[in-house]
């Protein structure tokens, strides 16, 4: 059966500008390829700050952003895309701002039941002069993704991450302090069907370091995915639930992944966040649920080009 992007021009935007672009030019590569196999026209967009003047030039049906990070994934992309009238992959202006801001984006899922850490905002420096909290805690920018400036302070520590004060910072003069919570990294695909959030399955991902960072994340043997994950089936149901719960609260539509603890000591499950954008690389965790589902990575991205375009 012919595929509804065929004859479609789809500009897949890639690249860009935030330190996530590696990865970000990984999950574009793949998408193209996908989007050629389905038979539409895919441009290949390294997305720079002349991206409303390329998109304007090459005038095409519906974009996929495939960007992840700053700029790409924080609503201003989807800013320039709506302003152009541009259709465009995963979530608006407003989700994916509010997403991206971790702090903000607690506070919505909290009051919509949604488990979630504790801790707050910390200006860098009073942070790096002395623990704010008691250890162990974590320290993440409050508006960046894939682990990058993320720190983890255990009990003993003699101080708290001195990079936080070093001039070579540069993410943001506030930093979002949590209690750090130990167990499993969970994870969890959702997508945005129109008879509400649908979640897929929970991944245990094994960092091989210990902690799922950037190269555990993206890096060749840098972490073991084990889906389904080997935990109590109430907890899976739980997790999935809040995965889409969080994912209806902060009004993402397309594909998004949640991302959890499980203290499998305490029983505890917290939601850390919502990345509105997540990889489709090779070793990115949201083709894996689609594929345990049934579902190909080809048929996973003529989904989210079909639900941005309404090519239906």
């Amino acid at each position: 059966m012919a595929s509804t992007l065929a004859g479609k021009h789809v500009a897949v935007l890639l690249g860009g500008i935030s330190s996530e672009r590696e990865v970000s030019l990984s999950s574009g590569r793949g998408c193209v390829e996908a989007l050629e196999r389905l038979g539409a026209r895919a441009s290949a967009v390294d997305a720079g700050r002349d991206l409303a003047q390329v998109l304007a030039r090459l005038k095409p049906d519906a974009a996929f952003n495939a960007l992840h990070g700053v700029w790409g994934e924080d609503g201003c992309v989807q800013g320039i895309l709506e302003t152009l009238q541009v259709p465009y992959t995963h979530s608006g202006v407003l989700a994916s701002a509010l997403a991206m801001d971790k702090t903000k984006a607690k506070a919505v899922m909290a009051a919509a039941g949604v488990v979630v850490p504790g801790g707050g905002l910390f200006d860098r420096f009073e942070a790096a002069q002395g623990h704010v909290m008691a250890p162990p805690y974590v320290v993440k920018p409050n508006a960046e993704g894939s682990s990058v400036g993320v720190y983890l302070v255990f009990e003993g520590a003699n101080s708290p991450p001195q990079e936080l004060a070093s001039p070579t910072w540069t993410y943001g003069e506030e930093v979002l302090i949590e209690p750090y919570v130990a167990g499993k990294e969970l994870a969890v695909a959702v997508m945005g069907e129109k008879a509400g959030p649908r979640a897929l399955a929970v991944t245990d991902i094994v960092a091989a370091t210990g902690f799922y960072d950037y190269e555990a994340k993206y890096g060749e043997g840098g972490s073991t995915h084990v889906l389904p994950a080997p935990i109590p089936a109430g907890i899976a149901q739980a997790a999935m639930r809040m995965a889409e719960r969080a994912h209806a609260a902060l009004g993402c539509r397309g594909v998004t992944r949640s991302d959890f603890r499980y203290d499998d000591v305490n029983d505890v499950l917290v939601l850390l966040e919502v990345n509105t954008q997540p990889g489709m690389t090779p070793t990115s965790l949201v083709p894996e649920q689609a594929a345990y589902i049934g579902m190909s990575y080809d048929d996973l991205v003529l989904w989210i080009t079909e639900d941005a375009s309404c090519l239906r």
